[in-house]
């Protein structure tokens, strides 16, 4: 069993440590790139729009009236001049507008943000500050606060939900490649469109606290006692063997 855990450094808005705090080995463990990929296909498809469209026969302007008599032109039959057949005319199984969003488990979107946030961690792009204490709503001070924790280059900025900011929000917006969110509307698709990540301590904390709830028992359960059990479980079957043939 593993006794070691994973700790990650915290920093203030000047680039200083200030403590470390532990990670559960649970979320920031492996990664399973196949759940990833079918959260981000999910959440893309979320945001497509759909709002394609054609006209079918009776959407298309013009005359209904027969162009010509049924029998006796040597032309072909045409009872309008919508018809799909001819240019103008109406279009046949077109695209229409429609929803491209589907059902997903949110077992699988937990996980895919467990695999999210231990990528971010493996590649070393995990920031975790201890607090965003911007006291004047200013760009440039800003901006000097993520130079001082080595950030050049995109950046997902997380604060906790229930914590207004108003100074964090008027201070980067105006950044580009900066995207601000709370702890409870991150998405996997968030941590990997960004190349670093930034967490406030009390946003990272509660995240791992409901994360760590949502991983099952089996993935909860230590390899060690597995061992245990089954190291455990095999002489009561010997005994009821020998206890078998001792009646026989």
């Amino acid at each position: 069993m593993r006794t070691d855990m994973a700790t990650i450094d915290i920093h203030n808005l000047s680039g200083e440590k200030v403590g470390t705090l532990d990670l559960a080995d649970e979320i920031f463990g492996a990664v399973n790139e196949d759940l990833l990929w079918e959260a981000i296909k999910h959440y893309r498809a979320g945001q497509h729009r759909g709002t394609h469209a054609t006209k079918a026969r009776w959407q298309v302007s013009g005359s209904g009236k027969k162009l010509w008599k049924q029998k006796g032109t040597g032309r072909a039959r045409i009872g309008s001049i919508r018809s799909p057949l001819w240019r103008h005319g109406g279009t046949v199984h077109g695209p229409v507008p429609r929803s491209y969003d589907y059902a997903f488990p949110r077992k699988k979107l937990l996980g895919a943000l467990r695999s999210a946030l231990a990528a971010k961690f493996a590649d070393g792009k995990l920031i975790v500050v201890n607090a965003f204490d911007v006291k004047e709503p200013k760009t440039k001070e800003f901006r000097a606060a993520l130079n001082a924790l080595k950030v050049d280059s995109t950046v997902l900025l997380v604060e906790a939900a229930k914590h207004e900011n108003r100074n964090l929000e008027l201070s980067s917006r105006n950044i580009d490649g900066l995207e601000l969110v709370r702890g409870s509307e991150v998405h996997p698709y968030h941590l990997l469109r960004y190349d670093r990540a930034i967490f406030s301590r009390p946003a990272i904390e509660k995240m791992q606290l409901s994360l760590k709830k949502s991983v099952s028992k089996k993935q909860r359960k230590p390899a060690a006692d597995e061992g245990a059990k089954k190291a455990t479980g095999t002489p009561r079957r010997r005994v009821k063997h020998e206890k078998a043939a001792e009646v026989a």
